[in-house]
């Protein structure tokens, strides 16, 4: 590239989203263009193509294709979510807690609802040792479901058809770990049977939407024109539960509501389960609260991130 071109890039950039960020943004977008992934190209095929997207609010992961998070490089593309690193933070943390217990005598069932890219069971069936996890991810997205499954097969991890993984649960002798994507509605009223799911699971985790209305319309366009808005607001129109106190909507918390009644009432958490839920910022207390209320968990727990925000209510029965 000429260097007056180069030159003429990063000030168009800078212009857009700082110097500093420029400088590194057009760095990976180099290296994307020279050295991809393995199986994961980038989605333009030259530099300028990546700034004039950049420029126009497209965010960067989108235009390389791809996403590091822990162990794994994830295929990412619009409108799936994309991965971020609070969320690699305590998927990593919890990993680390699930491997320093005893190894267990059947493979863990993992349940990751509103799964996305896949990425937080797909990093456990990564960092667990073999034949200690089988995970199984539900979103509501077509798109997530079916990027979820390509990023088991890029990184490894085998996919088991729904009717298949039943049977592969009762030993971890000389067995990998495994991923079963699945396309169901966490709000519908059945889901557990509709879906297929088998509780109890040993191990929940869960990034549900949980942005209030309020907060989703002051969003950056960059996030509110190219994510989902499926994964992000919190409490959607018609999936707000009906018996939801009036003081208790719009806050986001509609989800959190949710999985705590499929815990309480379709015994979707198993004895010494563990129950992982990522939280917005100030949502940790009030999620807490939803969980002592409606289920029968105790020894609930606030994690916090690399940031010092409270990140994660972690339950365990």
């Amino acid at each position: 590239m000429a260097t007056s071109t180069a030159a003429s890039l990063l000030a168009r950039l800078s212009r857009a989203i700082g110097h500093e960020s420029a400088q590194h943004e057009l760095r990976w977008m180099r290296q994307a263009l020279r050295s991809p992934p393995s199986r994961i190209p980038p989605s333009a095929q030259t530099v300028e193509d990546m700034v004039e997207r950049r420029i126009r609010g497209e965010p960067l992961q989108y235009i390389l294709g791809s996403q590091p998070f822990g162990p794994l490089t994830l295929a990412v593309r619009p409108p799936v979510l994309i991965p971020r690193p609070e969320t690699e933070d305590w998927a990593l943390n919890l990993a680390q807690l699930i491997r320093s217990q005893p190894p267990p005598a059947r493979p863990l069932n993992v349940l990751d609802l509103c799964t996305g890219t896949g990425c937080i069971p797909l990093l456990l069936c990564r960092e667990l040792p073999p034949g200690w996890a089988h995970a199984t991810g539900v979103d509501i997205s077509e798109d997530a479901v079916a990027l979820a499954k390509e990023n088991a097969r890029l990184n490894d991890v085998p996919v088991l058809p729904l009717q298949l993984h039943s049977r592969h649960a009762s030993s971890r002798e000389t067995m990998a770990n495994t991923f079963t994507p699945i396309l169901a509605d966490l709000m519908q009223q059945d889901v557990v049977r509709e879906a297929g799911l088998e509780p109890s699971y040993d191990v929940i985790t869960s990034n549900p939407p949980y942005i209030p209305k309020a907060e989703y319309d002051r969003l950056d366009p960059s996030v509110r024109d190219y994510e989902d808005v499926r994964a992000l607001l919190g409490d959607p129109e018609g999936a707000v539960p009906p018996t939801l106190p009036e003081a208790e909507r719009d806050k986001g918390l509609s989800f959190y509501h949710r999985i705590a009644e499929l815990v309480r009432d379709e015994d979707l958490l198993g004895p010494n389960g563990m129950l992982v839920l990522e939280v917005g910022d100030g949502q940790a207390d009030d999620v807490a609260s939803i969980l002592k209320r409606r289920t029968d968990l105790g020894n609930i727990d606030v994690w916090n991130d690399p940031w010092g925000k409270a990140r994660v209510v972690f339950a365990r029965r």
